[in-house]
């Protein structure tokens, strides 16, 4: 859904709804800071009340979110139908994978963590697709309402296929420390993604960072001192966990890097529709598709370092290619340098999951599954707030003419060259840890 309203974006603009350029960054946007904020409690709630129940809130709230956004009369509705999205996939994603690690024995889990590697790079296809085609043939509405029906059919496999994992009363849900940590959360994502905007140093950035590393710093105090903490900041004396969050991190900072400029680069660049848009970009889902289960095997052989390392390294490399784009490109060079991006976010992503599920105890596994997903969320924050500073800093055309799409290729290199260096760094860091 996040990469479906992305391509949906000039249509909205246009729509009834009138959105400031402000209101149309949160239609995006407040989808995104409720997930990141919610992640870690939304999963601390599941362990202690039942995976299979906060699996099919998650999709009630998801369907009602979409539902409302389908339905808005206004902007401001719009972006409240997208916070109860995004609240409704905090509740989702962290259920889906506890659920697949308590139900695959030990020697299977790396396995199954590709499985759910498989089932984001399908959905990430899906929401291209999908997306492309409504812009082209549909209306945006009828984007939010094929949800409803399709959080029903999903809700009701669930309940008829999913068996009831065991509760565990004694996890800790600590509401003051899950405050503590959805309201920092909520600050720093809130600045990355404004920071671009508004600039790195304005007051209203600033005060959002600010106040994310205070609250931050209040819940590792309250999880220090607390008998029953929602999250005991000591688990990061594991390097093998520190090196996955980072890892996990630095994959999604270069994925959404790309993400970020890849539908304008094909639209107003290259020329392409929204349809024809949404499926040249399926060659960045194949390898996220196909290559998942090859990297679980040779963790499972070598251990995480080769896979991770290769993998990141090969995501940094996509990126360079990608940086040399031009409007001269042809399309099938373009979808190679796309397709070996993918590849190593495949093949990278189930041994850092793993690195980071498997470092907490079992009956924490939605826990380390909300810890694992906010890694995402955050790294991706920060690889559109990166390339977006960069695009901006270097560009100032429009992008209806000639000489704009050219000024736009240029300035989307030097960005992508950026997000590549910042990735390859991240890379040595990890490969040490």
């Amino acid at each position: 859904m996040v990469a479906a309203v992305n391509l949906l974006l000039p249509q909205l603009a246009a729509s009834t709804l009138h959105p400031s350029p402000s209101q149309l960054l949160w239609a995006v946007d407040a989808y995104v800071i409720a997930f990141a904020a919610l992640l870690i409690p939304a999963g601390a709630l599941g362990d202690r009340y039942g995976r299979k129940g906060a699996l099919l809130a998650g999709l009630a709230l998801f369907a009602a979110g979409a539902a409302l956004s389908a339905l808005a009369g206004s902007a401001a509705v719009l972006i409240a139908g997208r916070a109860v999205c995004g609240a409704g996939a905090a509740l989702v994603m962290p259920a889906t994978m506890s659920i697949l690690v308590h139900l695959t024995p030990a020697e299977r889990r790396s396995q199954a963590l590709a499985t759910w590697t498989l089932a984001a790079g399908l959905g990430g296809l899906a929401g291209n697709v999908g997306g492309g085609l409504a812009a082209e043939f549909l209306t945006w509405r009828a984007l939010f309402w094929a949800v409803v029906p399709l959080a029903a059919l999903l809700a009701l496999g669930t309940a008829r296929l999913v068996p009831r994992i065991p509760r565990r009363p004694d996890a800790s849900v600590d509401p003051l420390g899950a405050a503590l940590l959805t309201a920092a959360l909520l600050g720093v994502v809130h600045g990355i993604i404004e920071g671009p905007s508004y600039g790195w140093t304005s007051p209203r950035v600033l005060a959002g960072f600010a106040a994310g590393a205070t609250l931050l710093a209040a819940f590792t105090l309250r999880g220090l001192r607390t008998a029953r903490p929602l999250f005991d900041p000591r688990v990061f004396t594991s390097r093998r966990l520190r090196a996955g969050t980072l890892g996990i991190g630095a994959a999604f900072f270069g994925l959404f890097s790309l993400f970020f400029v890849n539908a304008q680069y094909l639209q107003y660049v290259k020329g392409f529709s929204p349809a024809l848009t949404g499926l040249a970009i399926v060659p960045l889902t194949i390898g996220m598709a196909l290559v998942p289960r090859f990297g679980a095997r040779l963790q499972d052989r070598v251990g995480p370092r080769p896979p991770v390392t290769v993998g990141l390294a090969v995501i940094a490399g996509g990126l360079l290619l990608v940086s040399t784009a031009d409007a001269a490109t042809p399309y099938a060079l373009y979808a190679v340098y796309l397709l070996v991006l993918s590849i190593g976010t495949g093949l990278c992503a189930p041994a850092l999951t793993m690195s980071v599920v498997a470092e907490l105890p079992a009956h924490q596994a939605g826990l380390g599954s909300g810890l694992n997903t906010a890694a995402r969320e955050v790294g991706a924050a920060l690889g559109v707030a990166v390339v977006g500073t960069v695009l901006a800093s270097r560009f100032h055309g429009t992008l209806q003419d000639p000489a704009g799409a050219a000024g736009f290729a240029w300035a989307m290199g030097a960005a992508l060259r950026v997000a590549a260096l910042a990735v390859l760094a991240a890379t040595a860091a990890v490969a040490v840890a």
